[in-house]
């Protein structure tokens, strides 16, 4: 059986996965399209950091110096209690990895990087795929039909072309049980490379210093119950969050009311993807939408650099032979995935106690961190950051 030669891939989302695939799409001779159901670059955001192999990644795509130019240069995260006294220290490696960069930063570098190789569709979004054998036919929800050898889902933890491809998030999307919230705010609190983390039982708020402390990031991590509302209503969201937060001391009171000024107000699940097979025909998932790890694991952005290039890689290897691609991409980033979703899990007590004993645990253990050297300190999360050599 003979296979024509993969030419076009339809790549759905601008963030970091799709941009990355483009990349090395482009460079190895496709033609890369991404559409983007955003009118624009995703400007704003919050801090994603890269550690170990996706070092490598970045430097491979001759991005690093820039990346490091708009690193967000952190440095350590501080507990404190309701009078913000400092009870407990988060060394920066813990929390920024090696490299930290705003993510409407990252996305804007990958942009500028891929402009000229890719074609960018914003403000659109794929509404139906039909997996014709010899290529995809897709409509999009502005009605225009057009053909791809591929289809590759880089669309997040809600992903639009999984749903269309392999069904409900329902089967895929495991939660682990918390909810974030994170948006900018005014400087206020006078961070210098820093921030501060405020927890109470179930909850944990924090503000971080960001863009050089022109201006901060908020972010709320909180247990309870949503129910079914819809996660892009943004009003039942920020109810949602006052309610989880109401009555609390520091500076919470201050946070919740510069949300409801915030441009780019983010709030969702902490949850996991897992899926048997990340393809199916010729469509395949890449980044969050195939194994979202959640950001408890520091590995999602990580995983989206590093997957894309091993994609490209595996399909400029077997051009005419997708299903070859797709199988040797996937078993060449499992081990990585399930490192950094294990991760995750044993995060997700830790970072968010449900009890003052627990609080004070957590706090009693984080005084001791800065005992340890580094490399014990960080042992297991060194250890998923290298779980796969490119």
């Amino acid at each position: 059986m003979t296979h024509h030669p993969i030419r076009t891939v339809l790549i759905s989302g601008a963030s970091v996965a799709g941009p990355s695939l483009a990349f090395w799409l482009s460079r190895y001779g496709f033609q890369p399209t991404i559409v983007e159901r955003a009118r624009q670059l995703r400007e704003g955001g919050y801090a994603v950091d890269f550690r170990g192999t996706s070092m490598e990644a970045l430097r491979r795509m001759e991005l690093l110096d820039a990346v490091k130019a708009e690193a967000t240069n952190m440095g350590d995260m501080y507990y404190v209690d309701r009078h913000d006294r400092e009870v407990a220290t988060m060394p920066a490696a813990a929390f920024s990895g090696e490299l930290e960069i705003m993510r409407g930063d990252l996305a804007r570098i990958l942009y500028d990087a891929t402009k000229a190789g890719t074609e960018y569709i914003f403000g659109d979004s794929i509404a139906e795929l039909t997996d014709l054998g010899d290529g995809v036919e897709v409509r999009f929800e502005s009605g225009r039909v057009r053909s791809f050898d591929l289809v590759i889902g880089a669309d997040g933890l809600h992903s639009n072309v999984r749903r269309l491809a392999f069904g409900p998030e329902e089967q895929f999307v495991r939660d682990l049980g918390l909810y974030a919230s994170i948006f900018t705010v005014p400087n206020r609190l006078n961070l210098d490379y820093s921030g501060r983390l405020f927890s109470a039982p179930g909850t944990i708020a924090g503000v971080y210093s960001a863009r050089q402390n022109r201006e901060a990031r908020a972010l709320m991590f909180f247990d309870g119950d949503f129910g079914d509302c819809d996660y892009r209503d943004v009003g039942a969201q920020k109810q949602f969050v006052r309610q989880r937060f109401a009555g609390q001391g520091w500076h919470v009171p201050q946070i919740l009311a510069d949300m409801e000024f915030a441009p780019d107000f983010y709030f969702d699940t902490i949850s996991q993807v897992v899926i048997e097979r990340w393809s199916r025909g010729r469509v395949a998932l890449l980044g969050d939408a195939a194994h979202c790890a959640s950001p408890l694991s520091g590995m999602g952005t990580g995983m989206a650099v590093v997957g894309a290039y091993v994609l490209a890689q595996e399909l400029n290897a077997s051009p005419d032979n997708r299903q070859a691609a797709f199988a040797n991409y996937q078993r060449r980033l499992q081990p990585f995935v399930d490192a950094s979703q294990t991760l995750a899990h044993k995060a997700v007590g830790g970072f968010v106690p449900k009890s003052k004993f627990s609080i004070w645990m957590r706090n009693l253990m984080m005084k001791l961190l800065p005992l340890l050297p580094v490399e014990a300190m960080l042992k297991e999360t060194y250890a998923a950051a290298n779980a796969i050599s490119i």
